[in-house]
């Protein structure tokens, strides 16, 4: 057997494909974009065959840039984005439908309608999530709904649902498992958290047929076998989690207290609670992970704009060329000037949960330039930070988080994250491997087979830290202004419905 871990890593804008040798250390990557598809307001899709391609060709190169064989590669390890959702033919493979990705907002009326029939407290105790379009169960019954006889089908038990894990997975083995992890299964709107199985009342809630749904395994399992026609040699797919759990791991949050925020497209933070607890202040209460058998949980916050932000800046606006100016930019921003955005472009989310807002920037004066537009971008990602951490600390009670693991394309900008950690008031710890997703993933299957003892890395050495410069007197007056921001914000969207 080979001691080399292959990773996928398939999120919201590309793919990627990483190997990692018997020491986590990585040895190639290779990444791919796809194309983005935005059919009407609001909406939000993926060419799940765009997103098929992508892996297969950055799998093939990560391994061939990697200086080794198929048959050096013990296992396959999957993080993917979540809830994001296809529906194909059980027979051909085939997708019914373009995937709609978790950003898509079509399902708010229907989120809305069952807000009025006095669901959500149901569907929160269930599965410890809200009813907001971004979450996988009320895409599917969509789709049910609007794609012609698929309803019929899927009864029939012709079609197959899965979140993007599931799809790659059923790629990869030729169809031979249908199956996802407990971490992906928590993020439908359909898993109950505390059974750790398909709930029948939300199915019948949603009109969703059991017969379309995967198989539920650990973090770490069986999932099959990848066809040496597509990879180059047989390969056991051992581990899978969501993305943001999968960076849980990765960055060694594996006790309860341990935090961890990635700051991607979106920023997602996640503390490890151990037992599960049902937020009072609408975070999310998910599954962590789940090793043989037994289930750790976690609180979540979702924030749906952060590193889009950035590229809003560089491709909307074009006031850079590349992401990587966005913090020198800032840095020349007038201190005497205070712009807030609020960058609600697909609705707000925890712990406001606002589908409707729209974004926002306030304290324009005719001296506002590009460096004062950068510095509010980047700030924007820190006050929503903040607003997360203010709500773990009212559902745990005492000061909650006091250090911040952080991971994700964003954390490169020095001056972002001594943001961050100015606004938030916590210490930050950037791990010496940027690719948090990725090892939590080739972690698990590494783990499952046999080659890594542990499932974290206990090794912190290359961990760059940065801790708050910021008086609580100039701080204060900055969150103040931006919750006013907010306010005005939602405001403005209820007023303009």
């Amino acid at each position: 057997m080979g001691t080399h871990l292959l990773a996928i890593d398939q999120g919201t804008t590309s793919s990627r494909a990483i190997v990692f040798d018997d020491g986590r250390t990585i040895v190639a990557t290779a990444q791919q974009e796809f194309p983005q598809l935005y059919p009407a307001s609001g909406w939000v899709e993926h060419d799940p065959e765009a997103i098929w391609s992508s892996v297969v060709k950055t799998a093939r190169e990560a391994i061939a840039q990697a200086g080794v064989t198929a048959a050096d590669v013990a296992a396959i390890g999957i993080a993917n984005q979540r809830e994001t959702v296809v529906l194909w033919d059980r027979r051909t493979g085939v997708p019914v439908y373009n995937a709609i990705v978790w950003q898509d907002r079509r399902t708010a009326e229907l989120c809305d309608t069952l807000k009025g029939r006095g669901l959500e407290e149901i569907f929160a105790a269930k599965t410890g999530l809200l009813l907001d379009p971004y979450f996988s169960g009320t895409k599917v019954a969509w789709l049910l709904d609007h794609v012609d006889g698929l309803r019929t089908r899927a009864e029939r038990g012709e079609i197959c649902f899965g979140t993007i894990d599931s799809f790659l997975i059923w790629r990869l083995t030729g169809g031979r498992s249908h199956v996802c992890d407990a971490t992906n299964a928590s993020r439908t709107l359909l898993f109950n958290i505390d059974t750790q199985s398909w709930d029948d009342e939300l199915l019948d809630l949603l009109r969703i047929p059991r017969a379309v749904l995967p198989a539920v395994k650990n973090c770490a399992d069986d999932f099959g076998v990848a066809d040496a026609s597509i990879v180059g040699a047989p390969i056991p797919i051992l581990g899978v989690a969501g993305d943001q759990q999968a960076a849980l791991i990765g960055q060694g949050c594996l006790a309860p207290g341990m935090m961890k925020s990635t700051y991607g497209t979106g920023c997602f933070a996640l503390v490890n609670t151990g037992t599960r607890i049902q937020s009072k202040s609408r975070l999310l209460s998910t599954v962590a992970y789940r090793l043989d058998g037994a289930t750790s949980y976690a609180l979540e916050g979702s924030i749906f704009i952060a590193g889009a932000a950035v590229q809003w800046l560089r491709d909307g606006l074009r006031l850079i060329e590349s992401a990587e100016q966005s913090g020198a930019l800032a840095a020349e921003a007038d201190p005497q000037q205070r712009l807030y955005l609020v960058p609600a472009f697909v609705g707000l989310g925890a712990p406001w949960w606002e589908p409707d807002a729209r974004g926002a920037i306030f304290g324009l004066t005719r001296n506002s330039g590009p460096a004062e537009f950068a510095r509010a971008t980047l700030e924007s990602v820190a006050f929503q930070t903040r607003d997360l951490l203010d709500a773990i600390r009212n559902d745990w009670g005492g000061e909650g988080v006091t250090t911040l693991r952080v991971d994700g394309g964003m954390v490169k900008s020095d001056w972002a994250m001594q943001a961050l950690a100015d606004i938030t008031g916590v210490r930050l710890m950037r791990p010496k491997v940027p690719e948090s997703t990725a090892l939590g993933v080739a972690s698990l299957a590494g783990h499952r087979a046999g080659i890594y003892s542990s499932l974290a890395p206990d090794d912190q050495a290359g961990t760059v830290e940065f801790a708050p410069r910021m008086a609580d007197l100039e701080r204060e007056p900055l969150i103040a202004g931006w919750r006013r921001a907010v306010a005005a914000t939602i405001g403005f969207s209820k007023t303009a419905q």
